[in-house]
Order: structure tokens, then sequence, then C-alpha cells
């Protein structure tokens, strides 16, 4: 194993996601599993970003649905419609979706009755199509912001490739 950089407790959002994305990278070198990816990522991002009741992946298994794929924390929903939840709108529009109150959202799934906000990143295949979200739950309300949408993008943008082709 890969020693990884330890954070430090002043340590800013922006300088958090770049050190997770470099700490995937470094384990993530020479593996091409997009399974075990996602597995990583997911740890990683429960482990480094405060407030985080759950962090995984929902991969599209087929036209408008995602099944849960790795996660750190409770139990999830194993089976999400584009049409329905954060997920599923982060998926069917294909863009970040950034919820300081999930009771607000219209059509929320509450998979966890703990959680009070979400973040929900789509990552694109090659053909521009959702191929899976990564998700990220808190039990706190507005622990997610704008800086935390942007960091999650860029370490989907630096791992799309890796991530993308889970889907099924």
């Amino acid at each position: 194993m890969k020693r990884l950089d330890a954070p430090a407790d002043d340590e800013s959002k922006v300088a958090r996601y770049a050190r997770v994305a470099r700490e995937c990278q470094a384990i993530l070198e020479g593996i091409d599993d997009p399974v075990t990816a996602m597995a990583i990522v997911a740890g990683q991002v429960y482990d480094s970003v405060p407030g985080t009741s759950w962090a995984g992946f929902y991969r599209r298994v087929a036209p408008g649905l995602l099944r849960v794929g790795p996660y750190r924390g409770p139990l999830p929903c194993l089976e999400i419609p584009f049409d329905r939840g954060v997920c599923g709108a982060a998926a069917r529009e294909r863009r970040t979706q950034l919820v300081p109150d999930v009771h607000a959202f219209p059509g929320h799934i509450a998979c966890d009755e703990g959680a009070r906000s979400e973040v929900v990143v789509p990552i694109l295949d090659e053909s521009g199509a959702t191929a899976a979200v990564l998700d990220l739950d808190s039990h706190a309300p507005a622990n997610f912001d704008a800086e935390d949408a942007a960091g999650l993008e860029a370490l989907v943008t630096t791992l799309r490739g890796r991530l993308a082709r889970a889907a099924g």
C-alpha cells in the first residue's frame, strides 16, 4: 500500500479534494478495474469529507435505472430510477445536485432516515450518457456547499476514465 498524504487540521476544501484525487490516483496506479476504483474513491471521500454519513456510487444498469455500487455507510437503497430522488435527478439531468435540505427536494427517496443534506455528481461516459453517480449524504443540514460540489466534480473528472466503465 502506498503512503498517503496526512490531512492537515486547517486543510482547505480545495486542498482536501486535490489530496483525495492524488491519493486515489496513487492507490489505483496500475489498476484498471472500475469497481475497484469506485470502492477506493468511496472510502477516501467518506474518510476525508467532514460530516459525511454515506459516500458511494450508483451505476446505470439499464436505461433509466441506477443500482448501488461500492459505498461506505449504512445500507442504501438498492435501485433508483432516473425519475426519482436526488441521484435520479443527477443522472437524468447530467448535472450535479447540491441539496441543503433533502426533505425539501421533490421526490426525495429516504434511504437513510437520518440524512438531511446531499450532493450528487454524475459520471458521464464517452458518449455523454450517465454511467454512474457519486453520492454523498450527511445527517447535518447544509453540510455540503458549492466548494464541495466543485471539488467532487474535479475528482470525478480526474478519475472519469476509470469510473465510467462500471456502467452496465
